[in-house]
Formats: structure tokens, C-alpha cells, sequence
């Protein structure tokens, strides 16, 4: 029997979409199994060894050990976990911002509306970086400071986007209609705005993991983050900085192609989570 056209072009369509979602389960058990690896590996493989002192990679270790013989496959993968942990409240944080902000501005009146904006276009006039540090240097540094400055400081785009959905919401017949029948702010927002934006609140809080987890290794780095006690990437970069001319290269490569690899993971995982969720783009 032969197939039509339509069938015959819905056939790439559909390998496409499957191919685009085996993708992304095989990148959150990938995520999942760095996180659960963090947590279940034996803190007795980051302790001082001074026996085993800068070894470069091999079977026992497979990407070495430091200066005080410390496992930096191990010390990499818990450092990996940590940053997710903290890009999870970063961004979740960010992404509750935006949410409030945006649905603020889109139907708190015209006065409400130019505050926010005049705000959201203040955050990013500066650079996220900036802010961070400021704000990270304001708290003391540490976990707290690191987290309070990821969420303040990475909402801004998301909130210009949900208040554009709203604005697009509000104006739809049923949003009408239940004005009309006497239905309070709160419940038109809850019943109807919100439903509509959460595919847009989803995907904006993927797309901001990895900027986040960027950012949290970049402050850590400069020694305005986490603590040094905690096996973050940015502190193990760090630190590794002055054994580079040693010849010890294993000590900054692995961490950093580790990080590249999560955050292109992260960044690939909400693109193609919105091009699934995005009606428009689903036959591209």
C-alpha cells in the first residue's frame, strides 16, 4: 500500500521528536547519576594521602590525585553535585522571582508595570557577574551569600518573558469572560494565567541552570563563593592554578571539561525540552 505525502512527512517528524526525546532521558539520568554519585561516594577518597601525592591519571585513579593525595575523580564528581545543588536553588529561586514580577507587572496597573520594568531593565544594564560578586562580597560569601546572589540576580529575562504571556493571556475571550462573571485577580490568575505560563516558567528555569552553574564556579573561583572546605569546582580550579606550571595538568582539565560537559548537558536538555513543549516549533 503506499503512503501519501502527509504520512511520508510525518514519518522524519516523528524519528525527529523521538531522537529529540531519547536525548533528553539520556541527559537526565546522566545528571541524576553525577548527583547520586556525589551523594553515595565515600568522603574517605578526598581525605589527605600524602602517599599517593600528584599521580597523574591511571586505573586507580582516573584523573589523578592532588598535591595531598586527594582523588580528583572523586573530589570532581562531588564538586559537580555540589554546583548542581546550588544552580537547583539558584535558579528556582530566579525562576519564583520572575513568576511574581512578571505576573505583577502584567496586572497590577499601568503604575505597577513601569516600577517592575524600570527594575527589570536596571538588573540588566549590569552584568550578571557584577551583581553577583557585589552581592555575594554584601552577604560574606559562603553558601548563603553564593545562593541569595545567584537568585537575585538571574531573573530578569525570564520576568520580561512571563509578563509578556500574561499581557497575551489577559487579553484572551475566556480571561474576558470571567471578568465579566465577577471572578476576583487571584482566581483569574490562578486558573487561567498560570496554567498557561508554566510551560514558559519550566523551560526558562532549565535555560538558567547552566548559567548559574557558570556563575557559581566563576565567584568560587574568585574566593567570594563557597567555602574553600567544600569540594567545588571553582575552589578546585582554583587551587589547582599554581600546580599548572608544575606540569600537574590533570588538575584543572578534568574538573573544567567535567563542568563544560553539565552545563552543555543543561543547556541541550531545555532546548530541546522547549522545542518539545513549544507548539510552533514541534514540526521544525
Amino acid at each position: 500500500m503506499l503512503s501519501t505525502p502527509e504520512e511520508k512527512n510525518k514519518q522524519p517528524l516523528l524519528n525527529q521528536r523521538r531522537r529529540m526525546l531519547l536525548t533528553i532521558v539520556i541527559a537526565a539520568l546522566f545528571l541524576l547519576s553525577i548527583i547520586l554519585g556525589g551523594l553515595l561516594l565515600d568522603e574517605g577518597r578526598i581525605t589527605t594521602n600524602l602517599t599517593e601525592r600528584n599521580a597523574p591519571p591511571s586505573f586507580d585513579h582516573l584523573f589523578g590525585t592532588d598535591w595531598l593525595g586527594r582523588d580528583m575523580f572523586a573530589r570532581t564528581i562531588m564538586g559537580l553535585s555540589l554546583s548542581i545543588g546550588v544552580g537547583l536553588l539558584g535558579a528556582t529561586g530566579s525562576a519564583l522571582i520572575a513568576l511574581v514580577l512578571g505576573m505583577a507587572a502584567a496586572s497590577m496597573g499601568k503604575i505597577a508595570d513601569r516600577l517592575i520594568s524600570w527594575i527589570i531593565d536596571l538588573f540588566l544594564s549590569v552584568p550578571h557577574l557584577v551583581t553577583l560578586i557585589l552581592i555575594a562580597f554584601t552577604l560574606g560569601g559562603g553558601f548563603k551569600g553564593i545562593v541569595v546572589g545567584l537568585m537575585l540576580t538571574h531573573w530578569p529575562s525570564l520576568a520580561r518573558v512571563v509578563r509578556a504571556e500574561v499581557l497575551q493571556v489577559r487579553s484572551a475571550e475566556y480571561v474576558q469572560m470571567s471578568k465579566q462573571m465577577g471572578k476576583p485577580r487571584w482566581w483569574i490568575a490562578l486558573h487561567h494565567i498560570l496554567p498557561h505560563i508554566s510551560p514558559q516558567i519550566l523551560i526558562g528555569f532549565m535555560l538558567l541552570f547552566p548559567h548559574v552553574i557558570l556563575h557559581e564556579a566563576a565567584v568560587t573561583f574568585l574566593g567570594l563563593g563557597l567555602s574553600p572546605h567544600e569540594p567545588a569546582i571553582g575552589i578546585i580550579l582554583s587551587e589547582s592554578m599554581k600546580y599548572l606550571s608544575s606540569g600537574m595538568w590533570w588538575l584543572a582539565f578534568f574538573p573544567g571539561l567535567c563542568l563544560l560537559i553539565v552545563v552543555r548537558t543543561f543547556d541541550q536538555f531545555g532546548e530541546y525540552l522547549r522545542v518539545m513543549l513549544d507548539p510552533t516549533r514541534a514540526h521544525e
